[in-house]
């Protein structure tokens, strides 16, 4: 493997931005998926999130198959899927079928977090518990029925994901704090630290991760990456008012509001309190910014 060479891919939220539609949202992260795929960039994920009307991403495998569809070479896959909302069975069943739409170009990309808030992640799953071992049984049931096999006396011996198909898409555990990392190297899958939720402790999971790596059949060395928010652009006005914006989002967040669109006007003028810069200097590390040679460097 060639050490030199970042391999850039884009993790797309679908972001409602202010004066955009839903709609609209969904229609620019097609172009982007478009416009990546002929840059030449490895994956193009895309996120689920409910209940939170500034994002457009809620089904991430309705939109995988219709991002396939308008790409060639790049790997369209899920960042993630959300698996305490839904059963195993019913995920192999999604990603199978997006298998035999585009086989060999899908990731199944997978979070133990719901994407929102308790009370909606109760609706979407009635019988979620929350609990690390259902998610730890979910994987293992997953591997079984992209594998066509279950644990003898268990009902998954007589259950097949549907449609049958040769290929297997390739399984990528998120972490934020390096403890799903444990389960992407027990299990021969890869890991994706989110770095633009949590700055701190990626070096040391992936470290852990690659340490304690079991290969699998579908994944015989282990493989990482980073997500991270990057805005690059020529123009140092644009990156002052792009940063300016974050810190106004991540402040936002951390009040525990919605996170409502605005643009750089609305919150211009705005003032923090010194426990609020604070957390913006702690925020700021989740975000590399820049000029294009000063992107490079940062991503090194």
């Amino acid at each position: 493997m060639n050490t030199n060479k970042i391999r850039l891919s884009v993790l797309d939220q679908s972001p409602v931005r202010k004066g955009v539609t839903a709609e609209q949202a969904v229609q620019e992260t097609i172009a982007l998926a478009k416009y990546t795929d002929q840059l030449g960039y490895t994956r193009f994920w895309v996120s689920e999130h409910h209940n939170t009307g500034s994002l457009a991403g809620s089904t991430p495998e309705v939109l995988i198959a219709y991002l396939a569809s308008q790409t060639k070479n790049i790997r369209i896959g899920s960042g993630g899927v959300m698996m305490p909302n839904h059963s195993a069975l019913k995920v192999a069943e999604n990603f199978r079928m997006l298998e035999a739409l585009a086989p060999g170009r899908i990731d199944l990309g997978m979070g133990r977090a719901p994407g929102t808030d308790r009370i909606t992640a109760s609706m979407l799953n009635p019988s979620n518990q929350f609990r690390e071992q259902d998610f730890i049984e979910q994987l293992y049931e997953l591997r079984n029925y992209f594998h066509d096999r279950g644990e003898p006396g268990t009902p998954q011996l007589k259950i097949r994901a549907i449609p049958q198909v040769k290929t297997v898409p390739d399984m990528w555990l998120l972490s934020s704090s390096g403890q799903s990392g444990l389960f992407a190297a027990h299990f021969g899958m890869g890991l994706s630290f989110a770095h633009f939720i949590n700055p701190f402790g990626g070096p040391e999971a992936v470290a852990m991760y690659r340490d304690k790596f079991q290969p699998s059949d579908d994944m015989p060395q282990e493989h990482a990456n980073l997500a991270i928010f990057v805005f690059c652009s020529e123009d140092e006005e644009k990156i002052r008012q792009h940063q300016a914006l974050m810190d106004y989002r991540f402040t936002q967040f951390d009040k525990g509001g919605g996170i409502t669109p605005v643009s750089y006007e609305d919150i211009k003028n705005v003032e923090y309190s010194a426990a609020e810069l604070e957390r913006i200097k702690y925020h700021r590390a989740r975000v590399i910014t820049g000029a294009p040679g000063e992107i490079k460097l940062k991503l090194k």
